[in-house]
């Protein structure tokens, strides 16, 4: 069973996401923000990590320089899932990148990809 780690400051976005997730199998983990990802990260394994791009603390885009600066995360796949237009023209530190509102399927799609792409 994959992991994954759900992160996004909107608690609405979280619980529905955890239960779509965890419907298709999934184990789940949650955190509000980036601070919160970073101490899930050093107490479980995961296999994807999905955030938000803008959040109080530490945003997305630092989220995933931090987690690709540690060696045992370095080949971990990220997918954002944000509201925000992304530009493509910045270092990307991230694998898959979905826009919201996502539709279910749309979401899961991109889940899978990085998941089997591992």
């Amino acid at each position: 069973m994959h992991t994954i780690l759900l992160v996004d400051d909107e608690p609405e976005i979280l619980a529905a996401w955890r239960l779509i997730l965890e419907m298709e199998g999934y184990a789940v983990v949650c955190a509000s923000n980036g601070v919160e990802a970073l101490a899930r990260v050093e107490s479980c394994r995961v296999d994807l990590v999905v955030t938000d791009w803008m959040m109080p603390h530490i945003d997305g885009g630092e989220l995933c320089t931090r987690l690709k600066r540690k060696p045992e995360f370095a080949n971990v796949p990220i997918l954002v899932h944000t509201s925000s237009q992304l530009s493509e023209g910045k270092k990307r530190n991230w694998q898959g990148y979905v826009r919201k509102p996502a539709e279910a399927v749309v979401f899961l799609s991109a889940v899978a990809e990085l998941l089997h792409n591992d």
